[in-house]
Formats: structure tokens, sequence, C-alpha cells
């Protein structure tokens, strides 16, 4: 567990593995506990991280008035398997207990699925991030909510919409003749829940291209596809593959998938994540991870004013940005159009 020391100048700067609470111990100091499904530092979990403390400082909360814990389950690259995974939610749910938080965060589906769902119901206040499955999906597993207007329950927080549609329909404006797009994925709970997601938004909205889909858990199979593509009439990828395992058994995880693709693919990827791009996509309308994570802190900061999550409505994640990397651009030969890089919210060069 690594207690977090809030900094009005750099996040996450005064990081301590197993310090002991010694940066507020004021009986009014409010005590928030992020657990993340992921390692440290994973490109989709640091900066949902980043965006919960944020929205904490902002609200007024500094070193005299909060004490923040964090947990990562690493349940991605290392402790991916069943057993693995449900032992570090026994270890994640021992912390949390003898933390005490006035309200949890998890981050990703599997905190909130192992160890989140365990707390129903308990003095504990929940706030999710990032949940790629719908809400109802979880309810049917454990009773935690009535409605997502009106949770009822001790669990709000905010879904993961990744605005596939809208993505799809930027790249159009970018590449006019694109026909088809492939969606490539791996086989995880995450990965199910994103092809879920995106075939939702394929029924719910007319995207001018066709789109294909291909999953798997392989690396080596994954490399191969990315090569066939290569020379395939496949116009642009959408990458989601976030884990995948070789023929020796290691795991590879978002970032090195993502650089392998964006060195080795001779495609243009859509990003998931708008982070994704620094790693060498091509850019375009992802998700604002960090932004989502601010909208969950917002939540925290409304339970942490008095409110209970039984009243807050659960939230979808409402921003995405729009990011591009010109160095790629530049190697598949694409100009990307002057008023959409103006609209950009970033461009790397």
């Amino acid at each position: 567990m690594h207690i977090i020391k809030p900094s009005f100048g750099i996040l996450m700067t005064a990081i301590l593995l197993f310090a002991p609470y010694s940066f507020s111990q004021s009986h009014e100091a409010k005590r928030v506990f992020i657990l993340h499904s992921y390692e440290n530092n994973h490109v989709c979990g640091k900066p949902q991280s980043m965006g919960v403390q944020r929205a904490l400082l902002q609200a007024g909360y500094g070193i005299d008035d909060l004490v923040l814990a964090s947990y990562a389950m690493d349940s991605k690259r290392k402790n991916n398997t069943p057993d693995l995974l449900a032992e570090q939610a026994e270890i994640a749910l021992k912390k949390i207990l003898e933390f005490k938080p006035d309200v949890l965060v998890t981050l990703d589906d599997n905190a909130f699925r192992t160890v989140g769902l365990k707390l129903v119901n308990t003095d504990i206040q929940i706030v999710f991030s990032g949940m790629n499955n719908i809400p109802e999906r979880y309810n049917e597993i454990t009773k935690w909510m009535n409605t997502t207007n009106n949770p009822g329950y001790n669990i709000t927080g905010v879904y993961e919409k990744i605005h596939f549609a809208t993505a799809v329909k930027v790249q159009k404006n970018i590449q006019p003749g694109m026909k088809k797009i492939l969606i490539i994925s791996d086989n995880s709970p995450t990965g199910k829940a994103l092809i879920r997601q995106v075939r939702m938004e394929l029924d719910n909205d007319n995207i001018p291209v066709k789109p294909e889909f291909y999953i798997t858990d392989s690396w080596e199979d994954y490399q191969q596809k990315i090569d066939e593509i290569n020379k395939s009439d496949i116009d642009t990828l959408y990458p989601i593959a976030l884990r995948l395992h070789d023929k020796s058994g290691k795991t590879y995880t978002g970032a090195e998938i993502l650089k392998w693709t964006g060195e080795h693919s001779k495609k243009p990827s859509i990003p998931l994540n708008f982070a994704f791009v620094k790693l060498g996509l091509l850019g375009g309308a992802g998700v604002d991870f960090e932004s989502m994570g601010k909208q969950a802190g917002n939540l925290v900061v409304k339970i942490l004013s008095g409110e209970t999550a039984a009243t807050i409505p659960i939230e979808e994640a409402e921003r995405y940005a729009l990011v591009f990397n010109l160095k790629r651009a530049k190697k598949l030969g694409i100009e990307i159009p002057t008023d959409i890089l103006m609209a950009a919210d970033e461009v790397y060069k």
C-alpha cells in the first residue's frame, strides 16, 4: 500500500511504500483509498489516479485535511489468473479495512468486481472509475444499485464511455476514403467489455465504415495479424488488445503492445485512451482518462462534503480528447486537415 501526500505542486510526488499514517492525524482529516486494477504507472491507471487527486486538491483538500492511500493489484500483467486475482483481492480488502477510508475509489473493472462488490452495504462509500462493463451487468452478480440515476446503495461512479462512434467519424474526416476498420482486442474481461461497448455504439449510431473484429490472447498471433493487416484492404485499426501472452507465458500489457503496434503497423490507429498517441499511434478522438478520474474525484468530493453514494447518479465519462502524433502521420503519409489540428487538445511532433 502507498500513502500519498497531497501536493499543490506536482501530483504524486510523495509516494511512500508501507509508510505509517504520519502525514495528517487530525480527527478532521478525510481518508481516501485508491485501488488500482493495474500495476503502478499503468498508462490507464496513472492518469485516472492523478485526476482523482486533482479534483481533491481543487476542492481544497491538502496535507492537513486529507490522508490518501493506494494499492496496485497488478491484475493485468502479473496477477492475471483467477487464483492470483482472488489473492490480490484479499490483500487489497485487508489493507482497505485496516485503513478505514471514508471513500474507496476503484480503478477499472477488476478492482470493482473483486473488491468493491464485497463491500456493498458497508459503511465504506465507494466511487468507481473506468468501469468498462455496463453497471447493470455487475448488478446481476451482486445487487448494488437500484438504478443508475438513483443507486440506493453505497456505490456510485463513472462508467467508461469510449466514444467509439465519435472517434470513427473524426477519422473519416482525416481519411475520407476510409471504408474498413478493424477492431482488434483480447479476450480478457476488459477486452470483452470493450467489444461489447463497440457493438452497442454500432447498434445505436450510423458509422460510415465497415467494422471487422479480431480477438486474440496470443502475442505471436497479434503480431502476425498486424503483418497481415499491413497487406490488406483494412484502412484503419482500433487496437484495444491490452493484455496478451506469448508462448513462454510472458504477459504484455497496453504500453508494450501499443508501442510495438506503432512501430510495426503500416495502418493508422485510433486510440482508446488519448495517452496511447504518445506511444506511437496516429491519434484522433480518445477517452481522456485523467478527465474521467477527475469526474470520479468530483463524486468523491461530494461524498466527503456530506452526500452519500446512494443519492449520487452514476455518470458516463464525459470528455474525449483530440490528440495527434505528427511524426506518425508523416510516416504514414497522412496529412491531417488544418481545422482538425487547430481543434486538437494536444499535438505531438
